[in-house]
């Protein structure tokens, strides 16, 4: 499978309200994220998921968003404070050679990664930066569109994240996506 990074200008047509009646942000996210928790958002485009995430942790969280293009960053952190929350998302730019985030280590409670594993070229080095990332308890919402992620590719990518230590516990049901929930560490 290629590996290319969404055009950023197709971030408008990602943020687009018309995709909420078949992909709400609410009705994913309410399960697994919560008051006060740190989540991590790799590929977040221009914030489909962020701004929703950022009103679940509430004042007392924050968002971690990263992505490897500034105009999407930037026109995320639009949004955001448009809306009010930018206060509670930190909005950053990643490389090619690192997601820039060490800073968190240890300290995530939920990565959303929706529509992004895909994109690089090394599904086994994205899950070890978020294991890395994710403390003890913490789980992570994998997420492919079908139409871009054919079954081997999204096995090929769970495999993946069991070798980097997580443990798939639900396939949740997402419209047009093929989803896992894992939980990290891997329980015994």
């Amino acid at each position: 499978m290629a590996h290319r990074v969404c055009p950023w200008w197709l971030g408008y047509w990602l943020t687009c309200p018309l995709r909420r009646y078949g992909q709400d942000p609410a009705t994913i996210l309410a399960p697994y994220v919560h008051e006060g928790m740190t989540v991590l958002e790799p590929g977040p485009g221009m914030g489909f998921f962020t701004l929703e995430l950022a009103r679940l942790v509430g004042a007392s969280g924050r968002v971690v968003a990263v992505d490897v293009q500034p105009k999407m960053i930037d026109r995320l952190k639009r949004r955001a404070a448009k809306a009010g929350l930018l206060s509670r998302v930190d909005a950053r730019i990643g490389f090619a050679d690192s997601a820039n985030l060490k800073d968190i280590n240890g300290v995530v409670d939920f990565t959303l990664a929706f529509a992004v594993v895909h994109e690089f070229p090394d599904a086994g080095r994205f899950f070890a930066t978020v294991a890395a990332a994710s403390k003890p308890g913490a789980s992570l919402l994998l997420a492919e569109p079908k139409g871009h992620v054919k079954p081997e590719a999204f096995d090929s990518e769970l495999r993946a994240a069991a070798e980097a230590g997580f443990k798939l516990i639900d396939r949740p049901s997402i419209n047009r996506i093929r989803a896992a929930l894992a939980l990290f560490p891997a329980p015994k």
